[in-house]
This record gives structure tokens, sequence and C-alpha cells, in this order.
């Protein structure tokens, strides 16, 4: 079952139904970086057990939820929006989203609550691939690529049926893994 599309930044990357690492089990990954040197990624759809104001010393009441981007850098910090009117910072990936930004600014409209939670998503660490790594995964069958989904789907925090929904939104030749179960042995 090869991939719809070939990978690029503001791509989703969808984990096969019954991929062993634990750390993309039933993942949708944000790409944010794909260059012939690597890709960098965010998976939307694991969340942290950590609020932004555990995080971030003197602003208070930040309820935002932190997920866990990959398992790379888990001491690092980032952000994907689509608040570029607010922020007027940050690399556009595609339809509005963006990625990063001058940090300063968000912490004042975050102290103002001049952002909502549909606007922006944190994430510890991320997810990163070598040179020709992703490229061969796909191959492999273990990642689905995805150009066409509605943008918001970034910011939608039903993190247990985001993998089903973005599957399913690939189309009617994958939508049937959606109903595949978690584990193989249950079928």
């Amino acid at each position: 079952m090869l991939s719809p599309v070939k990978p690029k930044s503001g791509n989703l990357l969808v984990s096969e139904p019954f991929m062993l690492d634990p750390n993309f089990k039933r993942s949708v990954v944000l790409l944010v970086e794909y260059e012939t040197a690597g890709a960098v990624g965010f998976v939307l759809n694991q969340p942290s057990n950590l609020l932004l104001n555990d995080l971030i010393e003197g602003i208070s009441l930040l309820d935002f939820p932190v997920y866990i981007g990959g398992p790379v850098a888990n001491d690092s910090l980032h952000f994907v929006h689509c608040c570029y009117d607010k922020m007027n910072s940050g690399a556009e990936l595609r339809d509005g989203i963006y990625w990063g930004g001058n940090f300063e600014t968000l912490k004042v409209l975050l102290k103002n609550n001049e952002i909502g939670h549909d606007e922006i998503k944190f994430f510890m660490g991320y997810s990163g691939w070598s040179e020709g790594q992703l490229d061969q995964e796909i191959e492999e069958n273990s990642w689905l690529v995805s150009n066409k989904f509605n943008p918001e789907v970034v910011f939608v925090q039903d993190e247990e049926n985001l993998w089903r929904e973005v599957v399913i939104g690939l189309g009617p030749r994958y939508a049937h893994i959606a109903n595949f179960p978690e584990n193989p042995q249950w079928n």
C-alpha cells in the first residue's frame, strides 16, 4: 500500500496501523521540514502530562496542553500556530499553519489571553529522520503521506480519534485501515 503522495514540509505523516515503535503508534505527524539532509516533524496526537504553565515561569493559568513531539530533544519546546496576524512571525508551512516565531511576543499574547487553544499547539521534543531515512520508511509502508487535509486538524485536541479521521480523509483506498484493531492478534 504505497503512500498517495511524496513528502514535503506541511504534509501529514500517518503511521501504519501496526507500527511497533511506541513513539509513533497510530500517530499523525506534521512534517515541518523535509530536505535532502533529513526531516523534522511533530506528533500531533501524543499528549504529555504537562501543561504550558508547568514549563514557563511567570505566566500562570496557561492550561495549554503540551504534546510529545517525538523522541528527539525532549528538553526543547516547539510550537505551531495559525495566528500569524497576532504573532507577525513564524515559518509558513501551508494554508496558514506556521512553525515557531518570536517567543517573547508569544509570551505577551499568552499572558493577555489573546491566543486560543484552537490557534496553537506546543510540543516537547520532535521527530527526526536522517538523510533518506523517512523515504525508506515510506517505501516500507510504515507511513502514508497526506497533503489534502483541513488545516484545523493540526490544532484538534481529540487525540484518540485524530489518527482514524486522518486515515479516513486519505480516501476510500485507505479508509478501511482506520478500522484495523490496534493489535492484529485481536482480530
